[in-house]
């Protein structure tokens, strides 16, 4: 798990991760449900798709829209075990810490957190 400035330093330097913005529904969504009502969605889905130790269709999990949670997923390299081995360094076979689920809930949030600022 890396300082969350210095993950979004990097993530900011990739075109593929800073293609991802909310727009439309998903934008209009987490403003009307609010964000402490998206993070509880974030939870279920972290701990539903990502913490298992082993994911039959990982790196197929995450869509890349439809809540605003997975186009935050896909924009902070928390959509699969790959990419957080890659970009986090939480290593894939393992089941996930209860620390590496609060860190993995940090970035989503400060990334939607940074997407409503900007929406507004």
């Amino acid at each position: 798990m890396q300082d969350l400035d210095k993950i979004f330093e990097a993530l900011s330097k990739s075109a593929f991760r800073r293609k991802f913005h909310l727009q439309g529904k998903d934008l209009v969504y987490l403003q009307t449900k609010g964000l402490p009502t998206v993070i509880a969605h974030a939870r279920d889905f972290i701990a539903k798709r990502l913490a298992p130790a082993v994911i039959e269709n990982d790196g197929k999990q995450t869509p890349f829209r439809g809540h605003p949670v997975f186009v935050a997923q896909h924009a902070t390299a928390c959509c699969c075990r790959g990419c957080l081995e890659k970009w986090h360094r939480i290593p894939k076979g393992r089941a996930l810490t209860s620390n590496q689920e609060a860190y993995i809930i940090k970035v989503l949030e400060r990334w939607l957190r940074n997407e409503m600022e900007m929406g507004s």
